[in-house]
């Protein structure tokens, strides 16, 4: 008995240090996952793109809509009688690659696009998250009865994107968004003199432009976004306007419902930074939503 109870107090310890070692060596093998998540909730914070994407597998559809113009009140409707909408499909091939294909009323347009993520911010690390957008888009609505020598390519314009966000605690988000867009096919503003003399003013093919967005959450499930963007080359004769839009995010289980005033009519990103036409000022803007569902 007494030579068993001394083996015992001579292996005792050496099966204590053994196990220590063994919990050690688990904690160096397990690396803490430090990504900051959910960002925007929203695929879109009003009607700039956020850094959301769609998860490996998972396919939304979206409706877009906006109403016509809140100015003319009730001769039609504050804008109900000239609304647009916008169908989207969006694919999400991994987790951090989205393809999405669009058609929107507003110029018969198609759009498709590539949605992909570059870096994800990192708590202590990688200060923001960084997302690359490009999109093509057609304007069917074009017809050689307006211009004589259009070509299929002339109805095609390019936008490309750098999407950065920052997520700066769990109420408040921000985004900046760096753009180009080339138009074949310049758009342009018209000016009528008293005359009766019309004067055209093309935009350039090559457009710069920065987005500038955010979202802070008032409850779990509710958060007030803003977007603005800011078109650096836009010509001085033009009749368009930058794009200022106000809204909120309601989370209901499987999808996300945005409402939001916005003085651009169009939903592809040409035409929302190039083509607003509204004034806020004058009380010329529209009433909108995006209604996103996950399957």
């Amino acid at each position: 008995m007494i030579r068993k109870i001394t083996l015992l107090l001579f292996f005792l310890p050496l099966g204590l240090f053994s196990q220590e070692d063994l919990l050690n060596d688990l904690e160096k093998e397990t690396v803490e996952d430090k990504t900051v998540i959910a960002a925007f909730k929203g695929l879109k914070v009003v009607n700039f793109e956020s850094t959301k994407l769609a998860d490996k597998n998972d396919f939304y559809f979206v409706v877009a809509h906006r109403f016509g113009s809140v100015k003319n009140g009730f001769d039609d409707f504050f804008g109900l009688d000239n609304a647009v909408t916008q169908l989207k499909f969006i694919y999400g091939f991994t987790d951090w690659l989205n393809i999405g294909v669009a058609r929107s009323s507003f110029q018969k347009k198609y759009g498709m696009h590539a949605k992909y993520r570059l870096m994800p911010q990192v708590k202590d690390g990688f200060p923001v998250t960084l997302v690359g957008y490009n999109l093509v888009t057609i304007n069917t609505s074009l017809e050689k009865d307006q211009y004589p020598n259009l070509e299929f390519v002339d109805k095609l314009t390019y936008t490309s994107q750098l999407l950065i966000s920052k997520k700066f605690n769990e109420s408040l988000s921000v985004l900046l968004a760096p753009t180009f867009i080339h138009e074949n096919l310049a758009t342009r503003s018209r000016d009528v003199l008293e005359d009766g003399t019309t004067l055209n003013y093309d935009e350039e093919p090559n457009q710069f432009a920065v987005g500038l967005g955010g979202r802070y959450k008032i409850s779990k499930r509710v958060s007030i976004n803003a977007d603005y963007g800011v078109h650096l080359n836009r010509n001085k004769n033009s009749n368009f306007r930058n794009p200022l839009s106000v809204g909120v995010d309601i989370e209901t289980g499987g999808h996300v419902f945005q409402m939001h005033f916005t003085n651009a009519q169009a939903m592809f990103e040409e035409g929302f930074i190039v083509q607003g036409q509204g004034d806020w000022a004058d009380g010329d803007f529209f009433f909108g939503f995006n209604i996103s569902r996950v399957f």
